[in-house]
């Protein structure tokens, strides 16, 4: 099946590169370019593409603003925030608007489009040091727990509660195999059924879920 991909930048030569590069792989298509975060949201629409690649710094409407609008439409588009240097401060709020992971513009073109695979399946497309930092965050702002949040956890079993925990502390499937000593097509099994318990779209929003319901502060 073929990956459907925008590319939301406001810089020409990212976009034209970009598209060359996915473009090349066979299960990849660009299908659209947008040119700020308006155009973004229109072409999300229009054009429900799988993935969103999303510049955050854009005129007429940032990224992030951007983002927030495409996950409220309820639309199935994943979003990978792009951005110049993983200490980008916008990059919290933009997970928390409902990105699926973010992205080094000066990643290969590799490291593109297995980001863009990932993220297609459902998979967290977040660095150990990220999670870390967005632990720190919520225990900086010392947000109390959001009590909707809190009453959704308790449609979970103690074990998928346990995964959920271990999600948003950055474990793979195959890590949380391995930590609980259960199959890793178990493990499958246990995230699927809380990403559709907790309605959610993917393991990093599964993460900021854990993190928002208080599952998880620092120092776990």
């Amino acid at each position: 099946m073929t990956i459907r991909v925008v590319i939301a930048d406001d810089q020409t030569m990212i976009r034209e590169s970009f598209s060359i590069v996915l473009n090349a792989q066979p299960d990849i298509e660009v299908v659209g370019q947008a040119l700020n975060g308006e155009d973004a949201v229109r072409k999300a629409a229009e054009l429900r593409p799988d993935v969103m690649l999303m510049d955050i710094r854009m005129p007429v409407l940032d990224g992030l603003e951007a983002t927030r609008r495409i996950t409220e439409q309820g639309l199935d588009t994943k979003i990978v925030v792009l951005t110049t240097f993983d200490l980008d401060e916008y990059v919290y709020e933009a997970l928390r608007a409902g990105a699926s992971g973010f992205l080094l513009k000066d990643s290969s073109a590799h490291q593109l489009a297995d980001a863009i695979r990932t993220v297609s399946s459902g998979g967290a497309l977040l660095a150990p040091t990220v999670t870390k930092r967005l632990i720190e965050e919520f225990s900086r702002l010392g947000s109390a727990p959001r009590a909707p949040r809190r009453k959704r956890i308790a449609d979970l079993t103690e074990r998928e509660t346990e995964v959920l925990c271990l999600i948003a502390q950055g474990y793979s499937n195959a890590e949380l195999a391995a930590h609980l000593a259960i199959a890793e097509h178990t493990v499958k099994s246990h995230v699927s059924r809380i990403l559709v318990k907790l309605g959610l779209r993917d393991r990093t929003q599964a993460a900021v879920f854990a993190f928002e319901s208080g599952l998880v502060v620092a120092g776990d």
